[in-house]
Order: structure tokens, then sequence, then C-alpha cells
């Protein structure tokens, strides 16, 4: 089995689908702070416009998932898990007038975990 640098809960993947039905494509970028914290935020395919400073980490649910290349730098060895729990938060993602909030969970890549992602990257 090939080590996957993103998952996504049951939870995360239902309101997905919930706001791929209003909105159509979705596109995930982890946020680095600032005025929404450091939360993962749910656009509409285009809404947000990247550039060369932003990477794909992976897909998740069918949604491309970014960072910013000096962030991807800080999180280089984590695995990281995208969930949604009650409760509002404060940006201006997709999710947040359901009552819900997606979140990222994370942990250390083991050294082989980090070592097969790295060469196949």
């Amino acid at each position: 089995m090939t080590t996957q640098r993103l998952s996504i809960t049951p939870a995360a993947e239902q309101i997905i689908d919930q706001l791929r039905a209003r909105y159509g494509p979705l596109m995930f970028h982890q946020s680095g702070g600032c005025c929404d914290g450091s939360s993962p935020m749910c656009f509409e395919v285009g809404e947000l416009m990247l550039n060369e400073t932003d990477i794909q980490l992976g897909t998740l649910h069918g949604c491309d998932f970014y960072m910013s290349r000096d962030q991807f730098e800080y999180w280089k060895h984590t695995h990281l898990t995208l969930d949604a729990v009650k409760g509002r938060g404060a940006s201006f993602s997709l999710e947040i007038p359901l009552g819900v909030r997606f979140v990222i969970k994370s942990r250390l890549l083991t050294e082989e975990e980090y070592r097969e992602i790295s060469e196949g990257r």
C-alpha cells in the first residue's frame, strides 16, 4: 500500500457532498494563518486564485487540496486528515453557514512513510 499524505473522515465527506450539490466542483486550500487561523478552507473551483507559490498535496473526495510552498516546508513531515466538526469557524470557507467547520488533524509521518512519500514525489 502506498503511503498517502492526506486522508479524510466520513464526516468531512458528508459535508463535501452537501456543498458540492449546492456549489459544484470544490477545492481546498490549507490556510497559513492571518484572520482565518490555520484552517482548511473550502472554495468553489476557480474562486481562489492559485499561483506558483501554491502546491497541490493531493485530492480528497474529488477535491484538489493545496497549500503554500512555504507552509509545506513546515508541514512536510506530517500526515493530514481533513475532518468536519460542529461549530462556527471564522473564515470564508463554504461550510460555515452549515454550522460546521473543516479542521485538520495531523500526525508526524514515520521515517518509513516520509521516505516513501519523498521518493514518490
